[in-house]
C-alpha cells in the first residue's frame, strides 16, 4: 500500500495521472502507477503536442496514417489510440470500483472552445469512436462550452468539464450537470450509469493573483492564499448543491455527484510547498490530477489527513481581503480562462504544425 492507495481507502479522494504518452502505455510506468494508487488518467493538448513531438514511438503509425488521410486525422487516431489502451489499463480500477473510477479523459479539440455545436459533435464522435465505459470526453467550461455539456449528460455520457477559474462559473457546471441528468431521467435514461467531474484549475489562480499583488503595496500574507481558498469554498458549494430535495430525487434514480477535480496542482511558484495544491484539498468525493512529480513528491512525503473542509472560514476571509487589495477575482477568471485556451490552442497548432513537418519529411524519403 502506498500513500496513494491511502488517499483514497482513507479519505475517499482518488488520485489521477495528468499525463498521458506511448511509452508509458507500452513500456509499462502507466500499469506501474496504477499498482502504486493511481486511479485515472487526463490528457489535454499540451500533453500529447510533447508525447508525439517528443517520442518516436509514434512515427511508424504515423507514417502509415498519412499515406491515406489528413495530419489531424492522423493526430486523433493516434490519440484515440492512446486513450483506448490507457481505457484497458485502468479497466480493472473501473470494475473495481463499481464503474465510478478508473476513467482517462480525452478532450475535444481547442478549436471548438467557442463553438457548442461543433463540441457538441466532436464530443459524441470521441464517445463513438473510443467505445469504452471509462473513457470522460473533456469539454471546456466556457460560455460556449457549458451548454455542451448539459447536452452530453442528458444523452447519457461521461464528461470531464475542463478549465474552470471561478465559483461563478463552477456554479453554472453543476446546474448543467443536474438539469442534464434531469432530461435524462425524463427520458427514461439510466442515471447510474453516468459519471463527471468538474476540473477546478487550482496553482494558476495563485500565478495570476500574486502577479496583481506584486503590482501593489498589498500585504505579502495575502500572496499565495488565492488558489486554495477558493478551492475549499467550491468544495463547500459542491456540498450544498448535492444535497436537498433536488439532489436527492436524482440520487434515488441512481445518480452520482459531479466530483470536484483539482487540476493544475504543481506548484509554480518555488517559494511554496511542492504539494501546496495536494495537502491542502484533500477530502471524499473529490479527485486529485497530478502530473508526474507531484505524484512522486506525493508518494515521498505527501500527508494523507482530511484537509479539503478545514478552514472554509479562513478561505472566505482570505477572498475578502484580497477584494479588499484590490483583486478582482472574477476578472481573474476571465483573464485565466482566456489564457487556458490559447494555450491550449497554441499546444493544438504547434502539435498539427509538427506533424506537418514530420509528413513532410516523412514523404521526401518514400520518394
Amino acid at each position: 500500500m502506498t500513500s496513494l492507495n491511502d488517499l483514497y481507502t482513507k479519505q475517499g479522494q482518488s488520485a489521477w495521472i495528468d499525463n498521458l504518452n506511448r511509452p508509458s502505455i507500452l513500456g509499462g510506468g502507466l500499469a506501474g502507477l496504477v499498482d502504486r494508487g493511481i486511479r485515472g488518467v487526463t490528457s489535454n493538448p499540451t500533453i500529447f503536442e510533447k508525447a508525439m513531438t517528443g517520442s518516436d514511438a509514434y512515427d511508424e503509425q504515423f507514417a502509415r496514417l498519412i499515406a491515406d488521410d489528413t495530419v489531424e486525422a492522423a493526430f486523433w487516431a493516434m490519440a484515440i489510440d492512446d486513450v483506448s489502451a490507457a481505457c484497458d489499463i485502468l479497466a480493472g480500477v473501473h470494475s473495481s470500483s463499481g464503474g465510478a473510477d478508473g476513467f482517462v479523459s480525452l478532450e475535444v479539440s481547442p478549436s471548438l472552445a467557442g463553438n457548442t455545436e461543433g463540441t457538441i459533435e466532436a464530443a459524441r464522435s470521441l464517445h463513438s469512436r473510443v467505445d469504452k465505459a471509462n473513457l470522460m470526453v473533456k469539454i471546456p467550461a466556457t460560455l460556449e462550452g457549458v451548454p455542451a455539456v448539459r447536452t452530453m449528460i442528458s444523452e447519457g455520457r461521461n464528461i470531464n468539464v475542463t478549465l474552470i477559474f471561478s465559483l461563478g462559473r463552477y456554479a453554472e457546471v453543476i446546474e448543467a450537470y443536474l438539469s442534464g441528468l434531469e432530461i435524462l431521467s425524463k427520458a427514461g435514461g439510466d442515471l447510474s450509469q453516468v459519471h463527471s467531474v468538474a476540473s477546478f484549475f487550482v496553482s494558476r489562480v495563485d500565478t495570476e493573483v500574486d502577479r496583481r499583488l506584486s503590482e501593489s503595496s498589498a500585504d505579502k500574507a495575502l500572496f499565495g492564499k488565492a488558489a486554495v481558498a477558493q478551492a475549499k469554498l467550491a468544495y463547500a458549494l459542491f456540498q450544498e448543491k448535492f444535497s436537498g430535495a433536488r439532489w436527492q430525487a436524482l440520487a434515488d434514480a441512481g445518480a452520482h455527484p459531479q466530483r470536484p477535480l483539482w487540476a493544475s496542482t504543481s506548484t509554480k511558484n518555488p517559494a511554496y510547498p511542492d504539494l501546496l495544491y495536494v495537502d491542502t484539498l484533500i477530502g471524499p468525493s473529490t479527485v486529485n490530477t497530478m502530473p508526474d512529480a507531484t505524484v512522486e513528491a506525493f508518494l515521498d512525503h505527501g500527508t494523507v489527513d482530511r484537509t479539503i473542509d478545514q478552514g472554509v472560514d479562513e478561505a472566505r476571509a482570505s477572498l475578502e481581503a484580497l477584494a479588499g487589495a484590490g483583486v478582482d477575482m472574477d476578472d481573474v477568471s476571465v483573464v485565466l480562462e482566456r489564457q487556458g485556451v490559447a494555450s491550449f490552442l497554441d499546444s493544438w497548432n504547434k502539435l498539427l504544425g509538427s506533424l506537418e513537418e514530420k509528413a513532410a519529411a516523412t514523404a521526401g524519403r518514400s520518394r
